[in-house]
């Protein structure tokens, strides 16, 4: 920057300033008047009256600006106040409402305007006519993107009485609102689940399953084990009762989700973080209900972010506030520095479940080794998203050179996809790769197994 434009810069600011805060405007029926004038004064040359009549109607235009000029309410006669909801999850739209307050006198006739950010849905401006005192309006958007966002400015332009002058300013308001992943999930498999639970298709079910920790006794059914029956409680209640068993609570679940720059490819306007993310917090809301502790850590080439293992649906919430507003990075992830630093925080027997990409666990070397390392003293469960475009160029009907060889390379990748799964399987490391959205249902549907077999 030179010097010379370091010496404008403030004088551009001043001027930017008073457009946006005390500049004052002609409205479209100012510039009609004036328009209309011109036929006036032809049609009074041929008439002889000319002159007289060009300065008789500019004149009463003039006085009648003037006056409108005169008494166009100021900027201090008015009041804007933005009611914005604290938090909202992600494409799900939400009120915005705007209270004002016109202390002027006179009812006014406005265009409003909110500094939405980037990422939200435009609504438009917003007119409408304002009377004395207060009042309200209000209006919907949405967020499209995860993270913490500031509404900072309210623009507002009004008329007065005869409306010959617009006066425009902004309003500070700041405020904050933040954007969570989709809970819709969260909220549906909390409402759904049970004492025991098993995953059927796409439903959740209620059905005994066996364990080791004593839960509660209740009225026998046809389907329960027969060595299960309380004889005991069936003699005081004159009525076949069982006892009723669960996994032992209080294991520990360790959630790794990776943030590199794979995990930024969208489908469907979803990136694949974004759907990891909220099949990490549903798991994480499944396994608190359980009983059990959640760890979880969000890595790319470094370290993002690491929440101990904790218990009760309040840690939910923790997990929540410190995950909302993760963002990719567009450096290749490290899922090595991940385990290495996790094998120094967790010494304690968990599941710990990887979200990444396929990609990832084919070209990390240090990944397998690591893994081998640690399956003695954790059970891994690692997760991806299948690739539709490679699953649609597999299915191609071969009609040229071209599409044959565009085939035979994507059936090699899906060779070296499923090679990987059945190494991984041999060793004990269970590896679902699974459609997007079947990404939360299969998760889910693979703990709820793994508490039912007791592995941990």
């Amino acid at each position: 920057m030179t010097t010379s434009s370091k010496k404008r810069w403030p004088l551009f600011r001043s001027l930017a300033d008073f457009l946006a805060d005390r500049f004052v405007l002609p409205t479209k029926r100012l510039l009609i008047l004036l328009l209309v004038g011109t036929p006036i004064a032809v049609v009074g040359f041929f008439m002889g009256t000319g002159y007289g009549a060009f300065w008789l109607y500019n004149g009463l235009v003039c006085v009648a600006s003037v006056l409108d000029w005169l008494t166009l309410p100021r900027r201090n006669d008015l009041e804007l106040r933005r009611v914005l909801p604290e938090q909202s999850d992600i494409g799900q739209s939400f009120t915005v409402e705007v209270e004002m307050t016109n202390r002027s006198g006179q009812p006014i006739s406005y265009v409003l305007m909110d500094d939405l950010p980037h990422s939200f849905a435009e609504t438009g401006p917003i007119s409408g006519r304002m009377e004395s005192g207060e009042s309200r309006i209000a209006y919907q958007t949405r967020g499209t993107e995860r993270g913490n966002y500031t509404f900072s400015w309210l623009y507002l332009r009004w008329s007065g009485k005869i409306g010959l002058w617009h006066r425009q300013s902004r309003f500070a308001f700041p405020q904050t609102i933040k954007i969570y992943p989709d809970l819709s999930q969260v909220r549906g498999y909390l409402n759904s689940l049970q004492d025991s639970l098993i995953v059927d298709g796409k439903k959740i079910l209620r059905r005994a399953k066996s364990g080791s920790e004593f839960h509660a006794i209740r009225e026998y059914v046809p389907d329960d084990d027969p060595r299960a029956i309380n004889w005991s409680a069936s003699a005081r209640t004159r009525r076949l009762m069982t006892n009723q068993y669960r996994p032992e609570h209080g294991k520990v679940i360790t959630i790794l989700v990776d943030c590199g720059r794979l995990m930024g490819v969208e489908l469907d306007n979803e990136s694949r973080l974004d759907r990891s993310l909220e099949s990490a917090l549903t798991l994480a809301a499944v396994a608190l209900r359980q009983g059990d502790q959640v760890a979880f850590l969000a890595y790319s080439h470094e370290i993002k972010t690491y929440i101990p293992p904790g218990r009760g649906m309040g840690h939910l919430h923790t997990i929540l506030e410190a995950t909302y507003d993760l963002t990719h990075d567009f450096v290749e992830a490290d899922p090595a520095k991940a385990l290495e630093f996790i094998h120094r925080q967790q010494k304690r027997r968990s599941l710990m479940v990887l979200f990444s990409d396929m990609e990832n666990y084919l070209v990390e070397d240090l990944l397998a080794s690591y893994l081998w390392k640690m399956r003695r003293s954790h059970l891994f469960l690692l997760l991806s998203q299948a690739d539709p475009l490679l699953h649609e160029w597999t299915q191609v009907p071969v009609e040229n050179s071209r599409l044959a060889y565009i085939k035979s390379v994507a059936q090699r990748f899906q060779l070296d996809r499923r090679a990987f799964q059945q190494k991984m399987t041999g060793a004990g490391i269970q590896v679902l790769d699974v459609p997007a959205d079947q990404l939360t249902l299969t998760v889910i549907n693979a703990y709820l197994e793994i508490k039912a077999r007791e592995a941990l």
